[in-house]
């Protein structure tokens, strides 16, 4: 069928007739002006897509009647402008669509129908580890490294940007990918088959959401959901709350965007907005730059909201001159946005739009801060975190407690470094990273790092040799401009190095520390601490040592480096003394606000990111030198350890199976709060002692050959053995953190993967039992495709992570969710129950479903398949079942 808004298309310029656009004031509905923007956005995308079938006529008015459908739970499609990944979730996606392809020949269909509709980006950022620091040729011997390790992983991305169509890839050694999404891949407006639109972008890591600080909106979803989305599929989402978030006030002198940002996680977290978009307005909106502004949307699963947007003003067209973009695509970007009623002016409040709750921030109010020490919620104002961390350590073991007993607080270890004794304690700073997009993106922090370090240096301070000091900027452009303002030398002389340019420490790529160092840690039984600019500092996933990790400025990290230990008040304690005996204090070297905006206007300028990004897609010459075929099936190579066909599609029969209740399942885990997916399917190192690394030795890999899980994520066999495999993964099961659990028949303990295999070889079925936020963390497939594999046929949790369940419907496992008010405890659930689930014939979304234990006790819980859609994936045993069959037949 035609479009049936074609009424409203007009040229957005009476001189380009050609050049057109759906003009959304011409709906002529009052409604439409009260709409949030980032509803605004949503409704565009529905207009312009209405086709009757995947979007109908009825999902653009229930979207133009937000203010009336926000609370009910409505499900609304909507098409992105483009797809982003990275490469430890891009590796397994483009696994899938080499294996799709596969499925899709042998059911009779063809193979080049699964090929990428919406434009896809997959920027290389994850692989590259900090194996070596604090030497000049860090960056080189990491990136040479890299590419040993990942060779065979880097020539099959190849293979895939040269076999599927619209699909470029960014190769490794050019940046993080939020960062480069944020200074070169953004549109802001696309100009396409002669329609502007709105920018828009879902990717397959939940930091996607960056992005919407300069106004393109965009969230994390699973890797399956967003292969549908780059096979043309639209996301099926309910159509979410609004919460306004004004922002009011200047920023204090001494504060940073990092401050700020750890102010509104915990600010947001208290609210509530799980599900939810933020969006942001206000006078004080105009105070933040828009790296400022990335920051804080970057962090937005912190927080727990879908999106956390600022609409397009004028400070965004003035970065995207800045950045070096086309100033002919910026003219039309924001006459576009203008024509269409999306172009913002903060200080009108006249275009406040209605939100369904308000929150307010004074930005005056922001004081200095650091998170942690295990979750990025738990802001810690700089000047109590001294008092914090030693509450923490004799605090019962949870997420603010070591449970550390009373007469070890003042444990001391003497250890051997380069030949010179040190001592480490409770609270010693082991690893100072400068990492993460988060806060590499924004040259004020990194500036303020970089001033910081010369008078640091110039006042005698030294930052001891045994810290591991990391400096992995987002994108060539930070290392230009540190360069040339003359910071860097500093910089280095602390041992802030360049040491790479990818995600490194914040995702745990943080490489080894010294041997002298983890037995001093291990012999007093240490709370050793890691200190990163980054965004995330769950427990076991910066390093397996470091068990107390805090999020912190570019600028603190240095300064508690120099410290050398969390434990200090800065007001009152000094940094360091010098050769003369001078004590330091760190107010003596802080750098002002007005002194770094005056370096940044002065040395961030657009002949930089020019310079940089023009060359980024051919810069990388070890992967310009990689030699791939150009078949259209991938020819999988049998003793590859790094990509491997998945068995996911090879039961997979054109004709639809009826889903089938769960009988008699044994729990294969039980779980608490907030298990994160780095607890489910962890990315960092794979133990010598766990199944994985079994699995690898006796396939002729030595230790040093391991790699990481996120590398390995294109072999099923690695992924599945390394399920649950998290040394700090808490099983209600066992009396200690260990990546292992019992065995029921048997009553043996054994690794979480041997129980499973056991389990499947008896033909038994699984479940898990979990607490509230079941999943949160990093957008993660294999959190779902391990479980899947492992036999798990559902969850029961009190709460789900937004991506993590869309993944687990990905999947065809189900997500059970207590009934208000009840959890396993008030249920009597022990977990040794064995627990059959009533599938009935017809579903609904959100239905209740009957659990009947083998105690004959029965109770109800919730189906969490919120849609008509994803009840479609289930019947199909997953989205990609769905998506053979529609391509097959």
């Amino acid at each position: 069928m035609t479009n049936p808004f074609s009424r409203i298309v007009k040229p957005l310029d009476a001189s380009q007739p050609e050049k057109k656009f759906f003009s959304l004031n011409h709906l002529d509905d009052p409604r439409y002006e009260r709409l949030p923007f980032s509803i605004r956005v949503l409704l565009e995308a529905a207009v312009r897509n209405c086709d009757g079938f995947l979007v109908k006529k009825d999902d653009v008015e229930n979207i133009l009647n937000w203010n009336a459908m926000q609370h009910k739970a409505i499900e609304v499609p909507f098409k992105p402008s483009r797809v982003i990944l990275q490469d430890f979730t891009g590796v397994p996606a483009v696994v899938d669509f080499a294996a799709m392809r596969d499925a899709v020949k042998i059911l009779g269909g063809d193979p080049e129908k699964i090929n990428p509709i919406c434009p896809a980006d997959l920027v290389i950022d994850h692989s590259i580890q900090v194996d070596f620091n604090r030497r000049p040729d860090s960056l080189q011997k990491n990136q040479d490294l890299e590419f040993e390790r990942n060779k065979e992983r880097f020539e099959f991305l190849k293979w895939g940007s040269q076999a599927f169509q619209n699909m470029r890839i960014i190769p490794p050694g050019s940046g993080i990918v939020h960062q480069v999404n944020l200074e070169y891949l953004a549109r802001v407006v696309f100009d396409q088959k002669g329609y502007y639109y709105p920018d828009s972008v879902v990717g397959t890591d939940s930091h996607t959401t960056m992005i919407n600080g300069l106004g393109v909106l965009g969230w994390g979803v699973g890797g399956i959901e967003a292969e549908a989305v780059m096979l043309g599929q639209p996301i099926s989402m309910v159509l979410p709350e609004v919460i306004g978030y004004k922002l009011t006030g200047n920023p204090q002198p001494l504060v940073t965007s990092t401050d700020i940002v750890l102010t509104v996680t915990k600010n947001l977290r208290q609210v509530g907005v799980v599900g939810k978009f933020v969006e942001f307005f206000g006078p004080g909106v105009t105070h933040l730059s828009i790296a400022d502004r990335a920051t804080i949307s970057n962090m937005c699963p912190e927080y727990g909201a879908t999106a956390a947007f600022f609409p397009v003003d004028e400070v965004s067209i003035q970065y995207l001159v800045q950045t070096g973009r086309d100033e002919e695509k910026i003219k039309y970007i924001r006459k576009y946005l203008q024509a269409a009623g999306m172009f913002r002016d903060f200080s009108n409040t006249s275009q406040d739009p209605d939100f369904t709750q308000i929150v307010e921030l004074d930005l005056q109010t922001v004081m200095p801060c650091c998170s942690g020490p295990k979750r990025p919620q738990d802001k810690v104002e700089v000047s109590e975190m001294k008092k914090d961390f030693e509450t923490c350590l004799g605090a019962k073991q949870g997420f603010k407690g070591f449970q550390i007993a009373p007469e070890h607080h003042s444990n001391r270890v003497k250890f051997v470094y380069n030949d010179k004794e040190f001592e480490l304690a409770h609270g010693s700073v082991v690893i100072a990273a400068i990492t993460s997009c988060t806060n590499t993106s924004n040259p004020s922090v990194m500036l303020g790092a970089g001033l910081l370090a010369k008078k640091a240096v110039e006042a005698g301070l030294t930052v001891k040799p045994y810290v591991k000091t990391s400096l992995s900027p987002g994108s060539g452009v930070v290392t230009y401009y540190l360069r040339e303002s003359g910071v860097m030398p500093y910089l280095a002389q602390l041992g802030f190095d360049v040491v790479g340019y990818g995600c490194m420490t914040c995702i745990g790529n943080s490489g080894p520390l010294p041997e002298s160092v983890v037995e001093a840690i291990t012999q007093g039984d240490l709370v050793a601490v890691g200190i990163l600019s980054g965004n995330r500092n769950f427990e076991g996933r910066v390093h397996p040592n470091t068990r107390a990790n805090y999020l912190a400025s570019p600028p603190l990290v240095i300064a508690y480096a120099i410290a050398g230990t969390i434990r200090i008040d800065f007001e009152k304690e000094p940094l360091g003394v010098n050769a003369e005996g001078k004590k330091v204090f760190l107010k003596d070297i802080w750098p002002l606000r007005e002194e770094i905006q005056a370096v940044e206007r002065q040395y961030v300028i657009p002949g930089m990111f020019k310079e940089v990004y023009q060359k980024i897609e051919t810069v990388n010459k070890s992967w310009n030198a990689l030699e791939v075929p150009s078949d259209t099936l991938y020819a999988w190579n049998p003793k590859s350890t790094y990509i491997k066909s998945p068995p996911f599609f090879e039961k997979l029969t054109l004709e639809l199976q009826s889903p089938e209740s769960v009988v008699d399942a044994y729990v294969l885990l039980n779980l608490g709060d907030s298990v994160t997916t780095d607890h489910i399917s962890p990315a960092g190192n794979i133990a010598r002692n766990s199944p994985a690394a079994r699995y690898l030795t006796n396939r002729g890999l030595t230790p040093r050959e391991f790699n990481s899980y996120g590398s390995r994520r294109g072999n099923d066999a690695v992924m599945a053995r390394g399920t649950f495999a998290n040394i700090r993964l808490l099983n209600k099961f066992l009396s200690k953190q260990a990546p292992q659990t019992i065995h029921f028949p048997s009553g043996e303990t054994l690794d979480v993967f041997d129980a499973s295999e056991r389990y499947q070889q008896a033909g038994h079925s699984l479940i898990v039992l979990a607490g509230k936020e079941y999943g949160s963390g990093s957008s993660r497939d294999w959190a779902a495709k391990g479980p899947f594999l492992l036999g798990i046929k559902a969850v029961l949790a009190e709460s789900y992570e937004r991506i993590h369940r869309s993944n687990l419907v990905g999947m065809g496992v189900i997500p059970l969710q207590y009934l208000p008010g009840e959890d396993a405890e008030s249920l009597g659930l022990t977990g040794w129950e064995r627990y059959t689930i009533i599938i009935p014939e017809e579903l609904v979304p959100r239905m209740n479903v009957q659990i009947k234990l083998d105690t004959g006790k029965t109770f109800q819980a919730v189906m969490r398949f919120d849609t008509d859609v994803e009840l479609t994936y289930f019947q199909n045993g997953g989205i990609l079942n769905y998506m053979i069959r529609k391509m097959a037949s």
